[in-house]
């Protein structure tokens, strides 16, 4: 693995989330950053949360260039913090320069053909579990996934399967929130792109005697309680990586990832779709030619700079049901809730870009320091809990577990 020490890292994309992992890296002492971004004074602007992060352009959809960039930096670990399109060249690079690699959301999935909301498709990850036996060979870590959801979401999945449970029931990521943004009638508080993405897709869900399998967007809604006042937030079934990674490490009978979006939002997003704003695309308009999605993203503010008007709390957690360590039913919900104001008091970056970027933060600390270790293609419910949920509360944001009335008690 890497040389326990200054761990050299090459950041790639410097936008809300990338900033973030730069901000939160520059307070600890293992990290020395390579920013780099397609818009040369975004990466500056990161590189600026500390003396000595170096700043350069860089193409993502370039692999030669990554890789010759990887090789001539000297990194030891490629951070992707840029949306999934980029990540099959940004994760072929790193292979090609024998570095690792750590993402935070998969490659992208293309739904079936003819049953999409039956059968599924390509799957989110795909494309690089498939090249895990290169990895293997080459004797190096692509930890994939490694955000919050996934990442910390999976990690909650070890613990829960390692010290809480003797057999799980379900997995069931869930996340909402109480987030409000002032003076805007509609402004996601994360990537829109990555958002019509995972949203619009055919959900996907796991069960044990059937496998993986699809369903319609926005599908089985429930009222889930959060914690931290947050309340009661309806949750709907959306397409995300930690069904597609825990059942590869972790024992369960059900696996499924539910959002809580709102109704407005799922309305707008199922507007974008009926008027084709969803699609990637390019389509002629006069003497050009435009992504319908990328033109949506273009109108909306970028999420990164609405901290100041964004006000609220971001919760994200994994609810686990089964069989304790003691015989009995057990129900609990493992979350990490960060505060807004908080996050941009002590950081400048509103809660929800902070929140996925301190997670691949400390993996990386985990894996300079020999904590976690390991080669091939590995999502992070492949790796030790403790020393990671340890790390995290050192980080100033603890992680909590709430016990919950096992359903028929």
């Amino acid at each position: 693995m890497v040389t326990i020490g200054l761990m050299r890292i090459l950041l790639v994309g410097a936008g809300g989330v990338g900033t973030a992992f730069a901000r939160i890296a520059a307070r600890r002492r293992f990290a020395d950053l390579v920013i780099a971004d397609y818009d040369l004074a975004r990466a500056q602007r990161a590189a600026a949360a500390r003396d000595g992060f170096e700043a350069v352009q860089l193409d993502a959809r370039d692999e030669r260039a990554a890789a010759e960039l990887l090789t001539q930096r000297r990194c030891d670990v490629l951070m992707n913090a840029t949306d999934p399109r980029f990540v099959m060249p940004l994760f072929r690079a790193a292979l090609q320069a024998r570095t690792h690699y750590v993402d935070m959301a998969m490659s992208l999935s293309h739904p079936h053909r003819d049953d999409p909301y039956r059968v599924t498709g390509v799957k989110l990850g795909d494309d690089q579990f498939a090249m895990a036996p290169a990895w293997e060979w080459a004797s190096r870590l692509a930890l994939v996934g490694m955000g919050v959801e996934p990442g910390l979401s999976d990690v909650f999945a070890r613990y829960a399967a390692d010290e809480l449970f003797t057999e799980i029931g379900e997995l069931g990521v869930r996340d909402g929130g109480n987030l409000k943004v002032a003076g805007y009638d509609f402004a996601p508080t994360f990537s829109i792109w990555t958002t019509i993405e995972e949203c619009l897709n055919p959900p996907v869900v796991w069960e044990r005697d059937r496998g993986w399998f699809t369903t319609e967007p926005f599908s089985e809604p429930e009222v889930f309680t959060f914690p931290a006042g947050i309340g009661p937030v309806e949750c709907v079934n959306v397409e995300h990586e930690e069904v597609l990674l825990m059942p590869r490490w972790v024992q369960a009978r059900r696996v499924t990832f539910k959002y809580g979006l709102g109704s407005e939002f799922i309305d707008v997003l199922r507007t974008l779709h009926k008027l084709g704003l969803d699609k990637t695309s390019p389509v002629r308009v006069g003497t050009t030619s435009v992504s319908p999605r990328d033109v949506v993203a273009a109108c909306l503010p970028d999420p990164a700079t609405l901290g100041d008007a964004m006000s609220g709390l971001t919760c994200a957690g994994t609810w686990v049901t089964g069989t304790g360590t003691d015989g009995a039913p057990r129900e609990v919900y493992l979350h990490h809730v960060v505060d807004n104001d908080w996050s941009m008091a002590e950081y400048g970056s509103q809660a929800v870009v902070w929140q996925t970027a301190v997670n691949p933060v400390v993996a990386l600390e985990l894996i300079d320091s020999g904590a976690w270790s390991g080669t091939g293609v590995l999502g992070p419910e492949a790796l030790p809990a403790r020393p990671f949920l340890d790390l995290l509360a050192d980080y100033g944001s603890p992680w909590a577990c709430e016990e919950r009335s096992p359903a028929g008690r």
